[in-house]
């Protein structure tokens, strides 16, 4: 099994080209202005064109206005959305393109109730619970997940990752892939190298540990 790797939060051209070198599989630009690590558009462009036609672009959205959402499709028609807000499973459909939507993981929270109601998503990404959208780099108790066997969209993981963890997470979980952002910061924004590969070093490990059991 080999665990998809995106790192979200880029900022920077030099940490997106490090990221594609790596070999990860995605990488994410936030679309949203409240966050720390927004990517207005003047800079999205220049983001794209530093993403490895080997990796997906991915646009995070939170409740955008249409205008918002077309204007970052404008300049990054091949992206994979992701949905952070409220919005609907008919709205996030509407695009026309593949997309993935955020759970926040709080108590009581079904996923398998999610998938149903987001049946046309590429996949379900589980984020821990905070005030505002998005993890806050905590994790959250993976015990709230069902179990592989069970789900029917593929399930990507965040919150709270990092070098350290991101092997006992895909033991326990079995996610089709992995979401890191504060996990690999030296700030907000701002990607370190060496935090990024030992990230990716570590999903391999683990998925070559997984392959040989």
């Amino acid at each position: 099994m080999v665990t998809r790797i995106k790192i979200c939060g880029l900022t920077r051209a030099a940490d997106v080209e490090a990221a594609c070198a790596l070999g990860v599989h995605a990488v994410g630009f936030v679309c949203y202005s409240r966050s720390p690590r927004f990517v207005p558009p003047e800079r999205l462009a220049e983001l794209a064109r530093a993403v490895s036609p080997l990796a997906v672009p991915v646009l995070l959205f939170v409740d955008a206005p249409e205008v918002e959402v077309r204007q970052a499709l404008d300049i990054v028609p091949n992206a994979l959305l992701q949905f952070h807000g409220r919005e609907e499973a008919s709205a996030c459909l509407a695009w026309g393109r593949p997309f993935l939507k955020a759970v926040a993981m709080t108590e009581g929270v079904d996923l398998l109730d999610w998938e149903s109601r987001y049946r046309g998503a590429a996949g379900l990404l589980a984020d821990a619970p905070s005030a505002g959208f998005g993890g806050a780099g905590r994790v959250f108790d993976w015990r709230r997940l069902p179990a592989a066997a069970q789900r029917r969209l593929p399930l990507v993981l965040a919150g709270g990752l990092d070098a350290a963890n991101v092997a006992e997470a895909i033991g326990n979980v079995r996610p089709h892939g992995v979401d890191v952002s504060s996990g690999v910061e030296e700030s907000p924004g701002l990607k370190s190298l060496a935090r990024m590969r030992g990230f990716v070093a570590a999903v391999r490990d683990a998925d070559a540990q997984d392959g040989a059991a």
